[in-house]
């Protein structure tokens, strides 16, 4: 197996975390964290149903998988998650010191890793972050779309 056949491996599960968020009517963003090998971390947002703006799916598997090692530092941890981080996320990485971000949709209002800021690999950060962009890219799209889709389907006025 290459090294991108095992980034998607790994990304189908943060794939499964954002289908389980697209279930509880949350924007399907999943994350998962490994490290050597093993899933530590899990999340997927979770905003509506704990009425939290920070409960992204990055920010709650940062936590867990802090929780897990018994440490805030993630040094030798891979976060693989389904859309591009933003500020917040990509600060927590940042600060929790992981060493590789890998993502499947870029984001083009906030994307934090190389989209419209580059905080994970700013020359001024305290603590720079691979960055791999683009794994399982389509799949992550579409379920962004699928949610996007239904949403506007709910806005949209029904004729007379």
């Amino acid at each position: 197996m290459n090294i991108i056949e095992i980034h998607q491996r790994w990304m189908l599960h943060a794939i499964r975390e954002a289908e389980s968020a697209l279930d509880e009517g949350e924007v399907p963003v999943g994350a998962v964290i490994v490290k050597d090998g093993t899933i530590i971390a899990r999340g997927h947002n979770r905003r509506e149903a704990l009425t939290d703006p920070t409960a992204h799916a990055e920010i709650l598997a940062i936590t867990s998988a802090a929780d897990h090692l018994g440490d805030w530092r993630l040094k030798g941890c891979t976060l693989y998650v389904t859309l591009e981080p933003c500020p917040m996320c990509a600060g927590a990485a940042v600060n929790s010191k992981l060493g590789q971000i890998v993502f499947g949709a870029r984001d083009a209002d906030v994307g934090s890793c190389g989209t419209v800021h580059n905080i994970a690999t700013d020359n001024n950060a305290i603590h720079k972050i691979s960055v791999l962009p683009g794994i399982l890219e389509h799949d992550s799209k579409l379920l962004l779309t699928k949610f996007f889709n239904s949403v506007r389907k709910k806005k949209k006025p029904k004729s007379a």
